[in-house]
């Protein structure tokens, strides 16, 4: 029963922990068999640490709302002493932490028991996860000749495979919310600097890349999210209170809201069929439920937004790179990094320090245009704005692998990774709180993942609308049932 997880969250498999009827081995154990079950086909999960995992039950766990749940870190970020890391990278292989992140602090603090990592692309800079120190792709549970997204595409593989219940995700450009819609699964990108970015690093990617989960259902996220929400020491901003908290705010529906349709992307290029129809579906939805519903496309430039965010996240991977390198006093060598990385390093090059500040310049701009639309004092204004998370389905294996040099190409050229994924990058450019919910489903059975957001600061308003459509089209009971 419980070796896949089936139809059950992560709080469900808490409660049971918490009432006697399982024990955190024996969970830990369904884990790790359903993991060497799967995994080899999935190459989803990386850096087992079962003896950490043992241990840390060992000593005691916290008394966390996850007390004794599995749980996986993604391969990329959330530093931690226990967990060495890939980070998606030969060049950064096995690399080991003096101390924790603030944001893995919080999440061990949950009670989870923490057992490896989980794949991400090199500098989790694509909507695959096809890292070369993995040795091959990462596959999607429903479908192997398929991806399950990027850059947290371990996660939401693991996730959709029942390997575990829930797991850390990060997002800078989509990469919670395009894993969950290409496995899915719930994800939830909160405001930006909800969470802790600390100790190292005050910032990633000018502000728009955030920690995150993949989890099977709203309350999982809300839960996890009040357990690790708050700056850290040393922060340079901090997003606005929560009034209540994610959980509280799950306890009932929110107010009636103004709903924006899209069901084009944002600059009115058609998308897929089956994905458009699995939006229109949702605003169906939602009118039935008494909100508010109108077609509309958000006033601002999102070319120029898509521009600059390709010159910050090159900007990030070549300090990246840089750093990495004088850590280990040599330059770059053959094999050290993917083509995607070698072309991001060489755009970097192109670039002043005077052209990053004025990509950052048009990032805060394009902050204030989408606050506009979301402004209750313009009469055309709206509460929420409704599309899909990604403009086609689930894309092949080997689309969006990382050996092309060509990084501009492959981020904003035709058929690349923004023509995919038109959506997500403009919230974490604007800094506001989006998720994707798992409300649709292609004819060849693959996931659709349909895209929420809403006003800057506004977690709690938008988690409590996913958890009104939860109620509504529960998804829980479907999960990926791979054969062989």
């Amino acid at each position: 029963m419980l070796s896949a997880f089936d139809a059950r969250d992560a709080t469900d498999l808490a409660a049971l922990v918490a009432r006697g009827a399982v024990s955190p081995d024996a969970l830990l154990d369904a884990s790790l068999d359903r993991m060497a079950q799967w995994n080899p086909r999935l190459n989803a999960v990386v850096l087992v640490q079962e003896a950490v995992a043992r241990r840390s039950i060992a000593a005691g766990l916290p008394r966390g709302p996850f007390r004794g749940v599995p749980f996986l870190l993604k391969d990329l970020g959330c530093e931690a002493v226990d967990f060495p890391s890939h980070n998606g990278s030969n060049l950064l292989a096995d690399t080991q932490y003096a101390r924790d992140s603030a944001i893995f602090a919080r999440i061990r603090a949950s009670g989870v028991v923490t057992w490896g990592r989980t794949t991400s692309p090199e500098g989790g800079i694509g909507a695959a996860t096809e890292a070369a120190v993995y040795g091959g792709p990462t596959r999607n549970p429903w479908n192997l000749d398929h991806t399950s997204g990027g850059s947290s595409g371990g996660a939401g593989a693991a996730v959709a495979a029942g390997i575990v219940p829930f797991a850390h995700g990060s997002d800078g450009g989509g990469s919670v919310r395009i894993p969950a819609s290409s496995c899915g699964l719930f994800g939830f990108k909160p405001t930006r600097a909800r969470l802790p970015d600390g100790p190292y690093a005050g910032e990633g990617w000018a502000g728009m890349a955030i920690d995150g989960f993949l989890t099977r259902s709203v309350r999982d996220t809300a839960a996890m999210l009040d357990a690790c929400e708050g700056v850290d020491p040393g922060a340079p901003y901090w997003a606005p209170p929560l009034a209540r908290g994610h959980m509280q705010a799950i306890s009932r529906p929110p107010r009636r809201l103004r709903v924006m349709v899209c069901d084009t992307t944002f600059t009115g290029d058609p998308i897929h069929p089956e994905v458009r129809e699995a939006v229109l579906a949702t605003a169906r939805l939602l009118e039935s439920l008494g909100h508010h519903v109108e077609p509309g496309r958000p006033r601002a430039d999102i070319k120029a937004m898509m521009r600059a965010w390709t010159d910050i996240v090159a900007c990030g991977t070549a300090l990246g790179v840089r750093k990495a390198l004088a850590a280990k006093g040599r330059a770059l060598q053959p094999g050290d990094v993917e083509g995607v990385t070698r072309g991001a390093i060489a755009h970097a090059a192109t670039l002043s320090g005077a052209d990053y500040l004025e990509s950052v310049g048009r990032i805060h701009a394009f902050g204030r245009d989408m606050a506009a639309v979301f402004d209750p004092e313009d009469g055309a204004g709206c509460d929420i704005i409704l599309s899909a998370t990604l403009a086609e389905p689930p894309a092949s294996i080997g689309r969006f692998a990382h050996d092309t040099e060509d990084y501009l190409a492959y981020r904003t050229g035709p058929g690349g990774i923004f023509d995919y994924s038109p959506f997500c990058a403009a919230f974490n450019a604007s800094g506001q709180p989006a998720a994707s919910l798992p409300l649709g489903w292609s004819s060849n059975g693959l996931p659709l993942g349909v895209h929420l957001a809403a006003r800057f600061g506004s977690d709690e308003e938008l988690i409590a609308l996913c958890a009104e459509i939860e109620h509504s089209q529960p998804w829980i009971a479907h999960y990926a049932k791979l054969e062989g």
